[in-house]
């Protein structure tokens, strides 16, 4: 894979190019915005024209702005495309000039490797420093992929175990994200909603998750999640200290809206 992490970061520019790249950011966590908010100020060259809280905010924001590039979570419940793997190949395939950046928690590096699959530019981990995110999007502009260290470690381990290729590489994306909802405790009703599917569907990604896996039950399943990156455990250290960062460089949420350019 040929992924970038950088451990040198560039001061902000001291004079705007002539041409902007054009940024939304969506995530369901205030902080999380403000956060990509103050990184992406460092850099001259980015600009930030738009954001959402669910996928049905983004896609509304993505058909009436010009955008380049998205830095999207993976989890974002209550939109009417969904989340996951199953919104960023919604986006490939509406809008297939965009340049796609995941800003995640999770560190599977099964996920990850899908990500890159499914046409997706670059990640990020929002434990990682926030400059990332702004060297990530100059990296999708360039046609190149951007991996951040922690997550680069998580790609690094997923490919063996013990010298044997681990198992969860077999899951499909459909399967994955049922995974993760359910070990976030999402009943399969709730999942199906969510993803606008039937019961019996996601009921068949997570019998053949567990078959795929060789486990025995959903106490397994939960645990394997959790134990493998494929489960958020709620709000960690890092919302809080995106939200403190923010605060201390003078920020304040900014309202909902897209200004073209």
């Amino acid at each position: 894979m040929n992924s970038t992490a950088h451990s040198e970061f560039p001061l902000a520019d001291r004079a705007p190019p002539t041409h902007r790249v054009r940024v939304v950011v969506a995530d369901d966590h205030p902080a999380i915005v403000l956060g990509v908010r103050h990184a992406l100020d460092a850099f001259a060259d980015l600009r930030l024209v738009g954001q959402a809280s669910q996928s049905t905010e983004l896609v509304e924001t993505l058909r009436r702005v010009e955008v380049d590039v998205v830095v999207t979570d993976l989890s974002m419940p209550g939109g009417r495309y969904g989340d996951g793997l199953g919104l960023i190949g919604y986006l490939r395939r509406h809008f297939p000039t965009l340049r796609i950046v995941v800003l995640t928690m999770l560190g599977n590096g099964a996920l990850l490797r899908r990500l890159f699959e499914t046409g997706v530019a670059g990640v990020v981990g929002k434990g990682d420093d926030l400059a990332h995110i702004g060297l990530a999007v100059r990296r999708a502009m360039q046609g190149g992929r951007y991996v951040s260290p922690s997550l680069a470690a998580a790609l690094e381990r997923s490919g063996a175990r013990n010298g044997r290729p681990t198992r969860r590489l077999a899951l499909t994306a459909r399967e994955v994200d049922v995974v993760r909802l359910f070990a976030a405790g999402l009943s399969l009703s709730e999942i199906a909603q969510r993803q606008h599917r039937s019961i019996k569907t996601v009921s068949s990604h997570k019998i053949s998750a567990l078959r795929k896996l060789g486990l025995a039950g959903d106490a397994e399943l939960i645990e394997y999640a959790r134990t493998n990156g494929l489960a958020h455990r709620g709000l960690s250290e890092a919302p809080r200290r995106l939200a403190q960062e923010s605060v201390e460089a003078g920020y304040a949420p900014i309202a909902d809206e897209a200004v073209s350019g």
